[in-house]
Parts: structure tokens; C-alpha cells; sequence
């Protein structure tokens, strides 16, 4: 009896074990990465475009377009409501347009 439960324990945290294993992140492999050559033997590098400060903000102006592109063609009228949200859509693309603009 004591036999069968050490062995359902072991086999128990073997499982667990295996399992942590498998869910947890792997470490970047440092020795398969490039090396990075000196700095003098490389050109300049051309100048880059600087990263989208508010991708937020333009993936829900996306999310607008989309939301307004389905109501206008939606079979339905969203229960007397489709002008209005069309309209608090429309005002809500300007508003976040203003936005990135500052």
C-alpha cells in the first residue's frame, strides 16, 4: 500500500514537473545570435523611422473604421439606432485623429 502511494507521488511530480517544463518560456538561445560587427567597419546607417508613438490609438481608429464599414451594412437598423452610432462613430475617428496630432 505505502508502495502505491510513493509510487502515485513520484508519478505525480514527474507529471507536474513536466509540465512546468514544457509552459515555461525558453531562454534565447545567445549562441545561435548574430555577432555584431565594430562599429567602424559598418556604414552609417541610414536614418530610420521612429516607432509609432500611440499604436493604440491607431488600432482603434482601425477598430472604428471596421465597427462603421458593419453598421453601414448591416441588414438591420440596430433597433432606431444605427444613425446615431454611425454618427458617435464618426465624431469618435475625428476626436482620436485630433489626438495623434498632438
Amino acid at each position: 500500500m505505502k508502495t502505491r502511494i510513493v509510487s502515485l507521488l513520484v508519478l505525480a511530480t514527474l507529471v507536474l514537473a513536466f509540465a512546468f517544463i514544457a509552459t515555461a518560456p525558453a531562454a534565447p538561445n545567445k549562441a545561435n545570435a548574430p555577432a555584431t560587427p565594430a562599429a567602424s567597419a559598418l556604414p552609417a546607417p541610414a536614418a530610420t523611422p521612429a516607432a509609432e508613438p500611440h499604436p493604440e490609438i491607431r488600432d482603434a481608429i482601425a477598430a472604428l473604421h471596421r465597427a462603421k464599414e458593419h453598421m453601414e451594412h448591416a441588414a438591420h437598423d440596430f433597433g432606431g439606432h444605427r444613425v446615431e452610432a454611425l454618427r458617435a462613430t464618426d465624431e469618435a475617428i475625428r476626436q482620436l485623429e485630433i489626438c495623434l496630432k498632438y
